[in-house]
């Protein structure tokens, strides 16, 4: 167990894995890491708001934990990457469930909110539908930040590959206005009131618009009870 991880004094499974991860910013390194090996410096990118003292003992808790390892690269520069070991890999699909849960109860970025090309990405993998891709063959390029972040997913017949960087040839190019990818993903914008109120710029058959809003979905929160609930 990392040595400046607080413990609850609990033998039980999820308590532990909250004495591993459930320190802040914790998980938030193991996401950056679902995609890939990083460095120390790409790390402070993708999570600007992390003090380097902080990021320093979070990897190495979860180096302690067996969660990542160092690697050496075997490049000129032999830069030192940080990855997922395999233990750490099989967090990648509760990271995905955790962030979908987490969006539920999202609402619209604040100006001064870091959204990075990971989150770009790492959001496509959580949104996924997977029931509705069936038989689905289609790719998707997204524009975000007014072009300035391109990601692309590649659907076929239930599978999805999401990564950074334009696609040729993609069946739909999509750029949203504002928070309209937002309130596609959420439903409270169908795609052709995007289409109709030019919330979207569109490159391609704009009928892939609403498969899209199939295929990557954020379905609504249970409503909040209000008063004492009696049972």
């Amino acid at each position: 167990m990392p040595t400046s991880a607080r413990t609850y004094g609990q033998f039980c499974g999820l308590a532990r894995a909250l004495e591993i991860v459930g320190e802040r910013w914790s998980l938030l390194v193991v996401r950056d890491l679902v995609l890939g090996p990083k460095r120390f410096n790409d790390l402070q990118r993708t999570l600007p708001r992390i003090p380097v003292s902080i990021l320093t003992s979070r990897l190495n808790e979860l180096e302690e934990a067996g969660v990542l390892r160092r690697r050496v690269l075997s490049q000129l520069d032999a830069g030192v990457v940080y990855e997922l070991t395999e233990y750490g890999a099989e967090l990648d699909q509760i990271v995905l469930d955790l962030g979908l849960w987490g969006a539920r109860s999202l609402s619209y970025p604040k100006p001064d909110d870091a959204f990075t090309l990971d989150t770009a990405i790492i959001s496509l993998y959580a949104t996924f539908q997977e029931e509705a891709a069936a038989g689905v063959h289609l790719n998707y390029e997204l524009h975000h930040l007014g072009g300035e972040m391109i990601v692309h997913a590649m659907v076929d017949d239930g599978a999805l590959k999401a990564s950074a960087g334009a696609l040729p040839d993609a069946d739909l190019v999509i750029e949203p206005q504002g928070p309209a990818l937002f309130d596609l993903l959420t439903g409270s914008l169908s795609a052709q009131e995007a289409i109709d109120g030019g919330k979207v710029r569109l490159e391609g058959d704009p009928a892939h618009l609403d498969v899209f809003t199939r295929l990557f979905h954020i379905p609504p929160a249970p409503e909040r009870s209000t008063g004492l609930s009696l049972h």
